[in-house]
């Protein structure tokens, strides 16, 4: 015993004399690097940029991206300031051609001593490869921000124009630069504001009559507002604003190059006027003489369409052969008409007789691309300026009624040490001729398991799923009544049906799957998305149940050590089980525990303990019915700027509801456990629903902050106690808390004994720096948060997993770390390194940065960003 814990003792302090040793290197090399080692004398390595104003720091990112000369990016590390690409480009030889030159050839041009092993080819591509990691150093890196008195000079002018054009006219601006001795130097700005600027009057200068009645009637919306402080900004909107207004209210001829705004300041009041010109409309003729007349609001006299106008049907010069009226449109085709009229005039929101609006042209492009029917599509207004009106030709070039796609995936994950996956899907556009699309995929995936008695008779790849998924999407509402006052059209509505089936080998647990959508889709803007499943069916058949020891080997071993415990079987029988491979002995001795007929008593932990497993064992392998109603609300605040944005997603879902007031209003009969079954299956009933928000700070240079909190919960009630095991929770894995494996976390405080551990209240936060090491390669430091518990009806006799008061949330796991990222473009190359901070499974006095080291980290790899 004392040898054996010697060497483990040994053992460790190996592993920790390594991560020192190489920790120590790291310093080295960090402080070893000279920030100014390619700063020439009289120059100074710009370190800091601060400005004041008004006696304060100013931290706005907005403000603080004015000058024209930053310091070198550091790594957002806490209590660290290394210009790390600083130093990778000081890696690089400035003068490497002349280095290598007088290294490697004399002045004869013949090869030294030294490389007279390598012929002249190889020694050129040596050279060359020199050369390029040379160069790849310099582009990688970040070159020395040398201070400019100049770029100073002109940033302060840059401040004072930003406070200029936010009202503060008499601003001042100076700035003082600090050099040291060392090449180092930081500038300080200050910035005195003074008084703001309000407007005093807005004046009106419009010289088109209709113009100006369509303004008057709408300065409510105006962005322009008396005793106003001015901001350059909200004049900008207001053009905008003015330039929409009249393109939706029928001025077809209108742009914002009619606009302008003239600004007129009183200093002595510190107020000013505004003055507002729209001029009238500016004709240019053949012969480039321009005139001025007002301008006009045009309405829509004709709606064309041309459902097939190729490139090959309008370069052939083809004629007409098939065209229809309907709704007041009028649908032409070169060839036979292969649209139903309707599937096409819903998409188009320009109408006969209607004013002019780029909205409704915006609307019909957005729609009908919705469909993935076109390769291409055109608007183009034809005005007939006797009768102000507009023509209206809408130009669709049709993809291909039949399309194939085919998806590779390789995987990993906790229970299989790799798997691959192939996709093939057929696309049938335009299926039923009302714009449908029907997608018919197939799925077939192999894997070989981490623990499976499959591979003791040399099978590699013991798991398997093949499927099939038929869905249809249909470009409207199926719904009996109308329902465009409450959802228009415009909020592009579509219904989805979906029927899926599978079939599953994985380790023991096999099982069939047959499930159906029958869903609502719709889009009220472009930052909202909702989802309406009216109905979600999912049916499980379990095909393998008495295999289940064999998977949840835990479960079995602490059966089996409770049986050996209390005599039931002898130390010389070891197992409960028989052969070949058979864990009825494990059944029964469960039956006879619950049945009393064993020492065991109901309030002996180790009785506790066997009623636990079973219940686990019955949830995990009964089959499920689940009938559910389900809504999803996204919004997405994401703008042109992908890196600054939040996200909020809400899920709700009700469960079993439907078939529970059939059955009860019809008074059908329970079974023995006083549950109603449907199709022979004790059918789930619960309440499910789930909240996720997502935020982004973008600080420049690649330098982002992201933030998650998500919470869920799922309760049942009704016909069910408890929550399937499909629907409810797990916590770790490389998108969630990175310092536990999948499934490896909670419930609660619990020891973590099962294989997969799940429960139905999830909590989760994460918070995560992400920023660019050099070129394509990033970094993060991140902090993790959150657990599972049985809460709410689907609790056990286990306190540690239990939710059972606010108290419990001292039970939350913190998980910090690191990871390195590769952006490829198309995706993400994820590796993170998560350390167990905060371990709830551990003693109240050493959860803290028990096991905080690289031999007890959890290593992942994944594509894209966890969140």
């Amino acid at each position: 015993m004392n040898s054996k814990y010697s060497k483990t003792t040994t053992n460790i302090s190996y592993v920790s004399a390594i991560h020192k040793s190489l920790a120590l290197l790291l310093l080295v090399f960090i402080f070893s690097c000279n920030a100014v080692k390619h700063v020439k004398d009289g120059e100074h390595l710009l370190t800091k940029n601060t400005i004041e104003v008004d006696g304060k720091v100013n931290t706005e990112e907005r403000v603080n991206n004015i000058p024209l000369q930053k310091p070198n990016t550091t790594l957002p590390i806490p209590f660290t300031n290394i210009p790390f690409r600083l130093h990778i480009h000081n890696l690089a030889r400035p003068n490497i051609d002349s280095i290598l030159q007088t290294k490697v050839y004399d002045d004869s041009s013949k090869v030294r001593r030294k490389t007279k092993l390598l012929s002249r080819k190889q020694l050129d591509k040596e050279i060359l490869s020199r050369k390029k990691f040379n160069a790849w150093l310099k582009r990688s890196g970040e070159a020395p921000t040398i201070l400019s008195e100049d770029r100073t000079e002109r940033t302060s002018e840059r401040l004072r124009k930003y406070y200029y054009k936010r009202g503060f006219i008499d601003n001042t601006v100076d700035f003082e630069i600090q050099r040291d001795s060392n090449k180092r130097a930081q500038v300080k700005y200050t910035v005195n504001k003074n008084a703001p600027y309000t407007l005093d009057s807005l004046i009106t200068n419009i010289k088109t009559p209709i113009i100006d009645s369509i303004y008057n009637r709408n300065t409510n919306t105006s962005f322009i507002k008396k005793g106003q402080q001015y901001d350059e900004d909200n004049y900008i909107k207001e053009i905008g604003r003015i330039n929409n207004l009249m393109r939706n209210s029928g001025v077809y001829h209108f742009t914002q190059d009619y606009l302008r705004v003239e600004i007129d300041t009183f200093k002595t009041t510190n107020t000013f006027n505004a003055e507002l010109f729209i001029t009238d409309r500016v004709i240019r003729d053949d012969n480039n003489n321009t005139r001025t007349e007002p301008f006009k609001v045009y309405k829509i006299k004709d709606v064309n369409i041309f459902t097939d106008a190729t490139n090959e049907n309008r370069i052939a010069n083809k004629k007409i052969t098939d065209s229809i009226t309907s709704n007041g449109y009028r649908l032409y085709s070169y060839d036979q008409l292969k649209f139903k009229p309707q599937a096409l005039t819903d998409a188009v929101f320009i109408e006969e007789g209607s004013l002019y609006r780029d909205i409704d042209r915006t609307r019909t492009s957005r729609y009908l691309n919705q469909l993935q029917m076109f390769k291409s599509l055109g608007i183009d207004y034809i005005p007939n300026e006797q009768d102000t009106t507009l023509t209206a030709n809408i130009y669709l070039s049709p993809d291909k009624k039949y399309s194939w796609t085919n998806e590779v995936n390789l995987s990993q994950s906790n229970i299989q040490t790799a798997g691959v996956a192939l996709s093939t899907g057929l696309k049938i556009r335009n299926a039923f001729k009302g714009a449908e699309t029907l997608d018919i995929s197939f799925l077939g995936s192999i894997g070989a398991s981490r623990n499976s008695n499959a591979n003791d008779s040399g099978v590699f790849f013991d798991i398997n799923e093949f499927g099939i998924t038929a869905a249809l999407t249909i470009p409207r509402f199926y719904i009996p009544f109308n329902t465009d006052r409450i959802i228009p059209k415009f909020m592009s509505p579509t219904t989805k049906i979906n029927i899926t089936a599978t079939g599953q080998q994985n380790i023991g647990l096999d099982r069939q799957t047959l499930s159906s959508v029958f869903a609502y889709n719709w889009f009220p803007s472009n930052a909202v998305t909702n989802n309406l499943e009216l109905f979600n069916i999912q049916y499980v058949r379990n095909l393998n149940v008495g295999n289940y020891f064999d998977v949840y080997a835990n479960s079995f071993n602490r059966l089996n050590t409770i049986a050996q415990d209390i005599g039931f079987i002898g130390s010389d029988e070891i197992l409960l089980i028989d052969d070949p491979r058979s864990f009825e002995p494990a059944n029964t001795f469960i039956q006879e525990v619950i049945d009393g007929n064993t020492s065991l008593t109901p309030d002996d932990n180790d009785f506790i303990a066997v009623s636990n497993i079973e219940e686990r064992r019955q949830r995990l392998t009964e089959d499920n019915l689940i009938i559910s109603t389900n809504f999803d609300y996204k919004k997405d605040w994401r703008t042109n700027n992908t890196n600054k944005f939040s996200s909020f997603k809400f899920h709700v879902e009700l469960a079993g509801n439907i078939l529970s007031s059939i059955y009860n209003l019809t008074g059908s009969q329970r079974n023995e456990d006083g549950r109603f079954e449907a199709l022979g299956v004790t059918f789930s009933q619960y309440f499910k629903t789930e909240f996720d928000y997502i935020k982004y700070w973008d600080f420049g240079g690649k330098n982002i902050l992201a933030m998650r909190s998500f919470f869920g919960v799922a309760i049942p009630y009704g016909n069910s106690d408890n929550i399937p095991f499909a629907e409810s929770y797990f916590a770790g894995g490389p998108n969630d808390n990175r310092a536990w494996t999948a499934y490896d976390l909670g419930p609660g405080r619990s020891q973590n004994i099962e294989e997969f551990n799940e429960a139905n209240l999830k909590l989760h936060f994460s918070l995560e720096q992400r920023f660019n090491l050099f070129g394509s390669i990033d970094g993060a430091i991140f902090i993790d948060a959150g657990n599972i518990w049985n809460a709410f009806g689907n609790v056990d006799d286990d306190p540690d997993s239990t939710f059972n008061n606010l108290e419990d949330l001292q039970d939350i796991a913190v998980g910090s770390g690191f990871g390195i990222r590769y952006d490829f473009d198309l995706f993400v190359l994820r590796g993170d390194i998560g350390f167990r901070t905060y371990d709830p499974s551990l003693n109240q006095s050493n959860r803290w940065f028990r096991d905080y080291n690289f031999g007890n980290a959890t290593y992942n790899i994944g594509i894209n960003y966890p969140f």
